[in-house]
């Protein structure tokens, strides 16, 4: 994973300016969101088991559902508790001979999921020991990817807040 910033890039401050003057609302002038929150994420695993063993013993995301998929027959649904009532859903479709991951305009890019800066450092050393690569930034921040290519971040900052600054 590569975090070297690309020199190609235009400066787009002026933008970003416009932007927020013309979309973003001071704090106590937004309206309530509409959403009650992230349901699930689902991904796609092309092992079951191998998926378990990442998610929940790797990293401590306790496995609390497995049935069959209602769209799929022969597939399987597993949730896995990613804390504050949200979970991560794995699908496995077999036969459908899905190939590599593919990074397209609207696709995923990575999920990032808050823990506290305590379970940050054990889970950090844990992927370290499992050698599994990873890309450290700031000190807050580590990337990684899941055992079918799925890109993912620990992140050591609170909910609603990154690198110091209040995002929601």
């Amino acid at each position: 994973m590569s975090a070297e910033p690309d020199d190609t890039r235009s400066d787009r401050r002026a933008e970003w300016d416009r932007l927020r003057t013309q979309y973003l609302k001071p704090e106590g002038e937004r309206p309530a969101s509409t959403a009650r929150g992230v349901h699930h994420q689902a991904l796609l695993s092309s092992d079951v088991e191998r998926t378990i063993r990442f998610y929940q013993g790797l990293l401590e995301f306790p496995l609390t559902e497995l049935f069959e998929n209602r769209d799929y027959p022969g597939s399987t649904h597993f949730f896995f508790d990613i804390g504050n009532g949200n979970f991560l859903a794995f699908f496995d479709f077999p036969g459908l001979g899905l190939g590599p991951y593919q990074e397209v305009l609207g696709g995923h890019h990575h999920l990032a999921i808050s823990v506290e800066p305590d379970t940050w450092a054990r889970l950090r050393d844990k992927l370290d020991h499992a050698g599994v690569d990873t890309l450290n930034l700031s000190g807050t921040s580590l990337y990684f990817r899941g055992p079918d290519g799925e890109r993912l971040e620990l992140i050591a900052d609170p909910l609603g807040e990154m690198y110091g600054t209040k995002v929601g």
